[in-house]
């Protein structure tokens, strides 16, 4: 771990504008993604039967550290983040789906299906989306932030509650 934080600080300290940073973060993680037991304990892996469970590793002021675990079926509320965000996934299978605000609704916009070694990054505006295991294993992503989770709490800048809308259903965007 301390050579991940190392690398990291190095990236953030360059100054980047977000989505750079997300990139290089997620350029560093490409083929460097620990072994999840280096990261949680063996009740940790196990995760919570009713819903996902997030566990800050590290935190300081310019990023956290996030091991996510995720029984099948699990998923996130739709959501968008705080800050720029990398995330790789180790076990499992995490189904992204995209979507755009247009005010009263959200269109979605894009899915795509994240299985163990795939590492992504992206910052905000234009996170909006929801992440579900889709797999039939506890699903083990690690999530680099762009904040420091430990002041604010959370990685979640807002919860979406709006109706969604197919594209063609809406006309152009």
């Amino acid at each position: 771990m301390d050579e991940l934080l190392r690398a990291i600080r190095k990236i953030t300290a360059k100054g980047l504008d977000p989505r750079h940073t997300a990139f290089a973060v997620a350029d560093l993680l490409r083929g460097n993604l620990p072994d999840p037991a280096d990261l949680l304990t063996p009740e940790e892996l196990l995760g919570d039967p009713d819903h996902y469970v997030s566990t800050i590793r590290h935190a300081e002021k310019d990023f956290s550290i996030v091991a996510v675990v995720w029984q099948p079926g699990h998923e996130t509320v739709i959501h968008d983040h705080v800050a720029w965000c990398t995330f790789g996934v180790l076990t499992g299978n995490e189904h992204e789906t995209l979507y755009r605000d247009m005010g009263d609704h959200l269109v979605e916009i894009g899915r795509a299906d994240n299985p163990p070694g795939d590492v992504s990054g992206f910052a905000p505006p234009g996170d909006i989306h929801k992440v579900r295991n889709t797999s039939d294993e506890i699903g083990i992503s690690l999530h680099v932030y762009g904040a420091d989770l430990s002041a604010s709490g959370t990685s979640v800048r807002r919860i979406y509650d709006l109706p969604v809308r197919s594209l063609a259903a809406s006309g152009p965007a």
